[in-house]
């Protein structure tokens, strides 16, 4: 099917590359349970051999709208436990494109105190993009869009730190160093964009923080925010609120600033299994020709340790 909406979707898809507003990395509305997939650091801090699912459907009923699935394992590796392993897959659609990358994650903990630690992490790893320029309604055909994009290999390098203690997190990372191109030069120079053309994948620098406190027994809040900062974008600030009722139930609520209203629900359905859900309300135009957007998510941790079971961490 071709896509309709051309300039909106081209937008989307290239913003971040040919000097528009637009932000190449996925965004997520549960991020605070996606940490991994950012932050390399994160890496075996839950105590446990873990495994991370989600999909997220953007913009539901917009033709070309983006769609985004993650997987992510890891797990405490090392005779102290002071080191971390996992894997991180990525693949997100959007109009005709379809991005994927897969990272290893390490991280090296060291204790801080009796109750906190600080983590510093690597991630390294490749990106696959495939673009099928036909999929698109082109009313001036031509240049870039003769040729699709097949199988573009690039490789990827990121790295974070990460603190926490029983009760508050916080970490800074960029997924990915290095700035490679998506399109030979000697094809760039034929276009006229009305402004200056940088063909280069920027870097994201993510900050990511949460504090849980102890209303009562059988209450816990948790506020949260995520801050996202890339060179030619507008700074991204998610800001949540999240209650764990009964270490069971979570109920909550989000904003994104100039973008959205969220609603979170999850439910610890064991001692295991976590299973989450979101939805955004877009606060921008955009709205009019959507039904908003979805996320869905499953954890699901093994070997945990006996105190983790417990007191679940809330993070």
């Amino acid at each position: 099917m071709k896509y309709n909406y051309i300039a909106i979707i081209f937008l989307m898809l290239f913003g971040g590359i040919f000097s528009s507003n637009a932000q190449q990395d996925p965004q997520y509305t549960q991020y605070m349970y996606n940490t991994q997939v950012v932050n390399p650091a994160y890496a075996g801090s839950r105590d446990a051999l873990s495994f991370g699912l989600l999909y997220r459907t953007q913009w539901v009923g917009f033709e070309g709208a983006p769609k985004t699935g993650t997987f992510t394992v890891n797990s405490p590796i090392g005779v102290f436990d002071n080191m971390g392993l996992g894997l991180s897959i990525v693949r997100d659609e959007i109009g005709p494109a379809i991005e994927s990358n897969v990272n290893i994650d390490y991280s090296y903990t060291i204790s801080t105190s009796a109750n906190s630690e600080l983590s510093f992490g690597l991630k390294a790893g490749v990106d696959l993009l495939d673009v099928d320029f036909t999929k698109l309604n082109i009313f001036n055909e031509g240049d870039v869009f003769e040729n699709n994009i097949d199988n573009k290999l690039q490789p990827q390098i990121g790295a974070g730190i990460y603190f926490n203690t029983e009760k508050f997190y916080a970490g800074l990372s960029v997924p990915n160093f290095l700035t490679t191109k998506h399109f030979d030069e000697s094809t760039l120079e034929q276009i006229d964009f009305n402004g200056d053309v940088n063909p280069a994948e920027r870097l994201h620098y993510f900050l990511i923080a949460g504090y849980v406190f102890d209303l009562n027994e059988n209450l816990k809040f948790k506020p949260a925010t995520l801050v996202k900062a890339v060179s030619g974008a507008p700074l991204q600030w998610d800001v949540s609120a999240n209650f764990l009722i009964n270490e069971k139930f979570t109920l909550g609520a989000a904003y994104r600033w100039s973008a959205a209203f969220s609603g979170l629900v999850g439910f610890q359905a064991s001692d295991a299994i976590f299973i989450g859900f979101g939805y955004d309300y877009q606060t921008t135009d955009i709205e009019q020709y959507s039904d908003g957007s979805y996320e869905i998510m499953l954890r699901f941790d093994l070997f945990k340790k006996p105190e983790r079971v417990l007191t679940p961490r809330f993070f």
